[in-house]
C-alpha cells in the first residue's frame, strides 16, 4: 500500500501559511487538527525552500504548553535542555521514539487483548471508549504511525504469555509515567 504523501504548507515571506490541497491560508491550531487526525504535514519556505516542519511543529508545542495543557513535566523539560549541551550523538531522541512506540505498542495489544477477553467489547459505548482512546495516544505521539495496529499480530507464544507480557510493559510504561510526573 503506497503511504499517504505529507500535506505541504508553504510559508511565505510574510510568515503566512498556505495549504497546497486546499489553496488557503492556515493557522498553526489548523496544522495541529492535521496532524491530530493522522495526517503527516511538511513545512517549506516558499522562497529557500528549507524544511521548517521541525521549528513549527515546537511552536505548536510551546503553545500548547504556554496555554496550560501540558503534558511535558517540568523535570523532562529540564532533561531535555540539558540534553542539547551533551555531545551530539545524544541517546535522547532514539529514547524518545523507542518510548513513544512502545506506548502504542502497550496501548494496542491492550485493547486488541480486552476485545478477544472481555465481554465489555461487545457493550455498547466501546467503541467510542476506544475511538477515544486511540485519539488520545494520537495525541500524545504526534500521530506518528496508527492505533490500534492495522491486524493482529502473530507470535510464537500463546495468549496468556502474550497478556502477561502486556501487563509487564503496562506496569513498567506506569512506573515510569510515575516517575515522571514526581
Amino acid at each position: 500500500m503506497a503511504e499517504e504523501k505529507p500535506l505541504l504548507i508553504k510559508r511565505y515571506a510574510s510568515r503566512r501559511l498556505y495549504n497546497t490541497e486546499t489553496s488557503d491560508y492556515v493557522t498553526l491550531e489548523d496544522i495541529a487538527g492535521f496532524i491530530r487526525s493522522g495526517r503527516e504535514v511538511q513545512i517549506v519556505d516558499l522562497k529557500s525552500g528549507d524544511d521548517l516542519t521541525r521549528q513549527y511543529l515546537l511552536q505548536i508545542i510551546a503553545e500548547h504548553e504556554s496555554k496550560g495543557e501540558s503534558v511535558l513535566p517540568i523535570n523532562v523539560l529540564t532533561d531535555l535542555v540539558r540534553s542539547y549541551t551533551t555531545s551530539a550523538n545524544s541517546v535522547v531522541p532514539q529514547f524518545l521514539a523507542m518510548s513513544f512506540e512502545m506506548l502504542r505498542d502497550g496501548q494496542s495489544k491492550m485493547m486488541e487483548n480486552m476485545e478477544k477477553m472481555n465481554p465489555m467489547s461487545t457493550m455498547p459505548g466501546f467503541e467510542a471508549m476506544r475511538a477515544q482512546q486511540a485519539a488520545f495516544v494520537k495525541a500524545m505521539t504526534g500521530g506518528m504511525g496508527t492505533w490500534p495496529a492495522s491486524g493482529p499480530e502473530q507470535t510464537e507464544k500463546g495468549e496468556g504469555e502474550d497478556l502477561d507480557e502486556i501487563k509487564t510493559q503496562l506496569a513498567d510504561l506506569q512506573a515510569k509515567l510515575a516517575r515522571m510526573n514526581k
